[in-house]
């Protein structure tokens, strides 16, 4: 029988060690329980103290993986999330915040929030919340594991990955062999990576995004966009929400916010040459959009 840690009511305020951290970070841990290996000791956090380390997992860009078993007032809010996050929920449901709006997750569904946006999520009032986790911890110079053909929200089998959690978990917390961790972890990022990066979208779609990625400055319509795919506009909302969790229009601005994050995080370019980029003529709409789907304002950002 392996320990389970409990978080006994922790409310912690800013307690993280992302680059940009800020007061309003919000750890409200009420009194759930959890599972997690983490890559290292260099993340201070009082929560992820005392739990296994497996430092291979950092090959994969992993900071840590667990199970959690949540209950009301459980929530976490992170204004600056240094890695992409994938959770899946086990049972019951939760609220996540997904393009600047709140969304339930529910049992059979799986959510994968990009690098460097504001990452926040919590328990509903009288319902317990399980789910199991990976955590990355990218830089700008690493292609993170989200791509345009990424969803951010949609059905996924979370049996596979749960027990290749517990069973790096118990191999941890064990017998530690290296071969047995690496044999987990791999299976892991093989889990992430069919939610990630499916292999079974529509061609239809691919030819749209590539061509749309090519001239995100452009005024693109949902006319058009259905016209390259030679789709009804209802067709293709349909499709879009099947293998995205967004409307296509919802997809073109997470392309435009990526694109955003990228100049402002590798080029010294203004704001408004930035914001003209990606199709905006106001710097003023641009940043009120930026900040309501990654969390910063793009001044704060870079």
């Amino acid at each position: 029988m392996y320990p389970v840690s409990t978080f006994n009511g922790q409310t912690d305020v800013s307690e993280n060690r992302d680059p940009v951290s800020q007061p309003e970070d919000i750890q409200n841990l009420a009194s759930s329980t959890y599972k997690v290996v983490r890559s290292g000791d260099s993340d201070p956090r009082k929560w992820l103290s005392g739990s296994p380390i497996c430092s291979l997992l950092a090959h994969w860009h992993i900071a840590h993986v667990g199970i959690l078993w949540a209950k009301y007032p459980f929530e976490i809010k992170r204004k600056f999330q240094s890695g992409s996050f994938m959770m899946a929920c086990l049972k019951g449901e939760g609220t996540v915040m997904v393009d600047g709006q709140w969304k339930r997750l529910r049992a059979g569904e799986a959510c994968l929030l990009p690098p460097f946006v504001l990452n926040t999520f919590k328990c509903v009032k009288g319902v317990d919340w399980d789910f199991c986790w990976v955590r990355y911890l990218e830089s700008p110079e690493i292609k993170p594991i989200v791509t345009q053909h990424s969803p951010v929200l949609g059905k996924f089998d979370h049996a596979p990955l749960l027990a290749a959690i517990q069973g790096l978990y118990a191999e941890s917390c064990g017998a530690k062999n290296p071969g047995s961790l690496d044999h987990w972890i791999d299976l892991i990022q093989h889990y992430v990576m069919s939610f990630a990066q499916p292999q079974n979208y529509d061609d239809r779609l691919w030819r749209i995004w590539q061509k749309v990625e090519q001239r995100l400055a452009r005024k693109w319509t949902l006319t058009e966009l259905a016209g390259i795919a030679h789709v009804s506009e209802e067709h293709l909302r349909r499709l879009c929400r099947q293998h995205y969790g967004r409307s296509p229009m919802q997809h073109l601005t997470f392309l435009r916010m990526q694109k955003a994050k990228y100049l402002l995080s590798t080029t010294n370019d203004k704001i408004e040459t930035i914001a003209r980029a990606v199709s905006y003529e106001s710097p003023y709409t641009f940043s009120a959009l930026f900040k309501r789907w990654v969390g910063w304002s793009p001044s704060k950002f870079r």
